[in-house]
């Protein structure tokens, strides 16, 4: 549960457009062919968005798969890391002042192969809302490691992925 300061932090209804646009099926899959072109193309949905964890799917399908006849790895990366940057996104929407993320390291472990539908969980919502919050008070750069699991039809975990996101606070420039 967030603290009661740093959940009045946040423009509350800036989170609820973010999960709005998120959400509906066809604005995401828009959002995506826009900025994640590759992304569209793996059939990889949205399954769930709120304050506490992002859940996507991908599809084993031709378009995903390897010559082992798993899903490829760089397939289940991408859509890892978007289970983390969805709930980072989501905090700094519209936010005041704006916030720079980008991604500065990456772990993964293959425990099983990726047939059928794969599903990713981060359940990390709080922790990021919590560095968001520190660096637009600060104006100091943060960083935040996401773990992502990957997980099969039959709920065992297929993969596990760390995802190393800095975070910084924009100052506005003075005119």
């Amino acid at each position: 549960m967030l603290n009661s300061e740093v959940y009045s932090f946040f423009n509350q209804k800036n989170i609820q457009s973010y999960k709005n646009l998120a959400l509906n099926p066809v604005l995401f899959k828009a959002g995506l062919a826009k900025d994640l072109p590759l992304a569209a193309l793996t059939g990889v949905k949205l399954e769930k968005l709120n304050d506490e964890y992002c859940e996507l799917t991908v599809p084993y399908r031709f378009l995903n798969k390897n010559p082992f006849n798993t899903t490829y790895w760089a397939v289940l990366g991408m859509v890892a890391e978007m289970a983390s940057g969805a709930l980072l996104l989501m905090y700094t929407h519209n936010s005041k002042p704006s916030v720079s993320t980008f991604v500065v390291g990456t772990e993964a472990k293959f425990i099983k192969r990726a047939l059928g539908i794969t599903r990713f969980k981060c359940d990390q919502g709080h922790e990021i809302a919590e560095k968001v919050y520190k660096t637009c008070q600060t104006f100091e750069g943060e960083e935040i490691r996401c773990k992502t699991l990957a997980y099969n039809d039959k709920d065992e975990v297929v993969a596990e992925f760390y995802f190393t996101w800095g975070i910084k606070a924009r100052k506005e420039k003075k005119k």
